[in-house]
């Protein structure tokens, strides 16, 4: 099932979207069922329809928290100029980071150096701690798309990364999220103005999706709509006011966002 969030006549509405769309955007004449309440649980529908033409595309959660993981692919770590660490190393971006597909990067004029950092988002989907590896597909309610927004040099003097990848924008995710997708080797990429930055398979993850829950619920607990970053591949590279910058994954399809000023 694919799950979306969108505005309709000043409402916001969970979705699910009854054709798989793919690319970034939903078509006109796509059959939306919407959800009563929201998708966490054993989901109902109110009985309304609407379609891809009637509605406005939003970020498809907004998470208490975001934890995000660094230097998740070795290549990556490589060209910061590290190793990858013995544990999980994790951060937090709050939720004021969070925009939607199609909705703009804001360039905080503090930095001279903000970069993309495509990565696979884990949307989980009900209240967990301390949860064994067996059981992560129990609390997953399933994946999107994401962009760890990162003032570089900031994150180079500052020494811990709240600044950096906290300001507001840094934190794009959509356009939608696949619950049933198998997340051990799908293709990720990102390209900025059609030119490919990033290019890679989840499967070069140091650590996947079920060690990474499972760790990380053992030193917080885990609500229903938090949102795991599972770090970025190699590829890192600026952004500027003007681009277009695109992730695409595999299964789920294209967040695209422009870059202001």
């Amino acid at each position: 099932m694919l799950i979306a969030r969108v505005s309709f006549q000043s409402e916001v509405h969970f979705v699910s979207v009854e054709e798989e769309p793919g690319g970034s955007d939903l078509p006109a004449d796509a059959r939306l069922r919407v959800i009563d309440t929201h998708p966490f649980g054993e989901i109902t529908y109110t009985g309304q329809e609407l379609l891809g033409s009637q509605v406005r595309l939003l970020a498809p959660v907004l998470p208490s928290k975001i934890i995000a993981v660094g230097k998740n692919y070795a290549e990556h770590a490589k060209e910061m100029g590290g190793d990858v660490p013995a544990e999980p190393m994790i951060f937090l971006k709050p939720s004021t980071s969070v925009i939607g597909p199609n909705a703009t990067i804001e360039l905080p004029a503090m930095s001279q150096q903000v970069e993309h950092e495509a990565e696979l988002a884990i949307v989980i989907g009900r209240l967990c701690k301390e949860v064994p590896l067996e059981r992560v597909k129990d609390v997953v309610l399933g994946y999107t798309c994401a962009d760890d927004v990162t003032a570089r040099d900031l994150q180079r003097t500052d020494g811990q990364w709240g600044r950096a990848k906290g300001f507001d924008t840094f934190c794009p995710l959509g356009p939608w999220i696949n619950t049933d997708l198998d997340p051990g080797d799908l293709a990720i990429s990102c390209d900025v103005n059609g030119d490919v930055r990033q290019e890679s398979r989840t499967s070069e993850m140091v650590r996947g999706v079920p060690e990474l829950v499972s760790w990380i619920s053992t030193v917080m607990t885990l609500l229903p709509g938090d949102v795991i970053l599972t770090g970025t591949p190699a590829g890192v590279s600026p952004i500027v006011a003007g681009d277009e910058v695109a992730v695409t994954i595999q299964g789920i399809g294209t967040l695209v966002n422009t870059v202001g000023g």
